[in-house]
């Protein structure tokens, strides 16, 4: 028998949402047990790894960035409950901002497998079946670029200055930092690489950061109370995420491609052809989700440390 209060709150909630109980109560006669490999949809998951060669450590490759993806997703979703938060207090904030900095440490420390896990002549020989692709073309990173912080902090540093805070996004998009992985700026022409990747996902951008463009974390933390932004335990977390993802994870990634890209004095070219050292290296564009609340010292030594 089912307890009377519980009976009663489903009642509730199947008619709030205009719903017989009584017939999903039926349903449930036919419905099949949960288990483990249907709800994580293993099967599926396992069959998602289609290799371009017979190299077994392609798969090593496939899956490595599979699981950077599903990471990105659980990161995107604790930045958009802060971007929706009705309420937000220092603390909440706080809370949320170092379950994100903890994904991209997994991120950070996952390195290892690329960099140590893998046969450098093996990438080396199936890394040339995937051009023109580029990890740079990952979406779900940019947008977390996006929601993280104001557009004018992801502006090429060559045109941070000057561009105008209040131009059409279209125009900002067109002077992102990441552009330069494709774009000569004196001709304009594009690469390959980076036009299929506008093609794909360029509105699909614009709409996202017509949104967090008032909503991204730093925003976000803007508008708290003075009080609230003088939290220590939240500026702790901020700086944390800030230095965890524009240094720490980018020179993680950095190195990795070094440790297969740079062989014998040489640096090869990158999949997509862009110039990954200048693209990668933080010292070089200066990313900064956060820029107040780190000193002109620090803003100026970003990433020449490392």
């Amino acid at each position: 028998m089912l307890k009377e209060g519980i009976t009663h709150k489903l009642e509730e909630k199947y008619k709030s949402l205009g719903q017989d109980l009584e017939t999903h109560l039926d349903g449930l006669l036919y419905s099949k047990p949960m288990n483990y490999w249907d709800y994580i949809q293993t099967d599926v998951l396992l069959n998602l790894q289609v290799t371009r060669t017979s190299l077994p450590d392609e798969k090593v490759f496939i899956m490595y960035h599979q699981v950077t993806e599903l990471l990105f997703k659980m990161i995107l979703s604790e930045i958009e409950q802060v971007a929706k938060a009705p309420k937000l207090t220092a603390s909440v904030f706080a809370d949320k901002i170092m379950r994100v900095s903890r994904y991209f440490d997994v991120l950070t420390s996952s390195f290892s497998i690329m960099k140590d896990g893998m046969d450098v002549e093996q990438y080396n020989k199936f890394r040339t079946t995937l051009t023109p692709a580029s990890g740079f073309q990952s979406a779900q990173y940019r947008k977390i670029e996006f929601a993280s912080t104001e557009l004018i902090n992801l502006i090429d540093k060559r045109f941070r200055n000057t561009i105008d805070r209040n131009s059409s996004y279209e125009n900002a998009f067109e002077h992102l930092y990441w552009q330069a992985a494709g774009k000569d700026y004196k001709t304009g022409k594009k690469s390959y690489t980076l036009t299929v990747f506008e093609e794909r996902y360029k509105d699909e951008f614009i709409r996202f950061t017509q949104f967090y463009n008032k909503n991204n974390l730093w925003s976000k933390f803007k508008s708290l109370p003075a009080k609230e932004q003088t939290n220590k335990a939240l500026v702790k977390a901020m700086r944390h995420y800030d230095y965890t993802v524009n240094i720490k994870w980018v020179m993680a990634h950095y190195n990795t491609a070094n440790h297969y890209l740079n062989i014998g004095g040489k640096t090869a070219e990158a999949t997509g052809g862009s110039e990954w050292v200048k693209y990668m290296h933080p010292k070089y564009q200066k990313r900064i989700f956060f820029p107040e609340l780190w000193t002109t010292k620090e803003r100026d030594n970003w990433g020449t440390n490392m």
